[in-house]
């Protein structure tokens, strides 16, 4: 498998915008809705996501009621009329029953990528959240999501930007043990951050992060032997990530 630094380097323009949005995807709590409502989306950029969609939604046979609330709440978002409702419906139901992406799918947005980039990366954003409604996407809406992604000219590798936010915010489990991180991806999802965030951000999620084990703060709490034996162990790995995105920053 590739490293991350071995990945292509996005064009200017976009690598700022597409990290702008992933700041708006987190400060929206995660809901690609509430991000799409407070940034907005052209209206010629509608159809092509909602279509999308529902190709993602039909990956594992049916499609489910929570590919069906996301598309309502978006729906809710973008404030449609009655008209817009029907057509975003619409073209839902033909993603749903395509097998695969018609050529001239996505389109407008694979030829106004490169000069406007943020539409294509919202749509994008939106496609992987709906990939990932039941936690972790396993591959059959995890291929879906790529191909949608190329489908409107971007690089696959935005997908594993957001998937990367996700783990680190969403998917976190917070009750295992976390093993030692060995490489920047690992450190930066056990502090919940990116490797897109800034250093001062991230040292204000590490201080977080400690903050919940340090041994000054649990001693006033009545914890097992186990639990602090736990809580040491975090400590300790919070510790190794921060170390280890020190030096890569460095």
């Amino acid at each position: 498998m590739a490293t991350r630094s071995a990945q292509p380097a996005l064009p200017p323009r976009m690598e700022s915008t597409f990290s702008g949005l992933l700041q708006q995807l987190s400060a929206s709590g995660h809901q690609a809705h509430t991000m799409i409502g407070r940034t907005r989306l052209p209206h010629w950029c509608r159809p092509p996501l909602f279509f999308f969609l529902g190709y993602i939604a039909k990956a594992d046979g049916r499609v489910s009621e929570q590919d069906i609330g996301f598309a309502e709440n978006l729906i809710t978002a973008l404030k449609l009329s009655r008209r817009q409702r029907h057509k975003a419906i619409s073209s839902f139901q033909k993603g749903k029953a395509s097998e695969t992406l018609p050529v001239l799918s996505g389109l407008s947005l694979r030829l106004s990528h490169r000069i406007w980039p943020s539409p294509a990366l919202k749509i994008a954003i939106c496609l992987c959240h709906a990939t990932q409604l039941s936690g972790r996407p396993l591959k059959p809406r995890r291929y879906r999501c790529e191909d949608t992604i190329d489908q409107i000219g971007l690089p696959v590798t935005i997908s594993e930007d957001i998937f990367d936010s996700y783990a680190s915010r969403v998917w976190c489990d917070v009750n295992d043990v976390p093993s030692k991180p060995v490489n920047l991806e690992q450190a930066c999802a056990l502090l919940g951050v990116t490797r897109r965030d800034p250093l001062a951000i991230i040292k204000n999620a590490y201080r977080k992060k400690v903050s919940t084990c340090h041994p000054d703060k649990l001693a006033q709490q009545q914890l097992s032997a186990a639990e602090l034996a736990l809580a040491k162990e975090r400590l300790l790995r919070y510790q190794q990530a921060w170390e280890l995105i020190k030096r890569h920053h460095n």
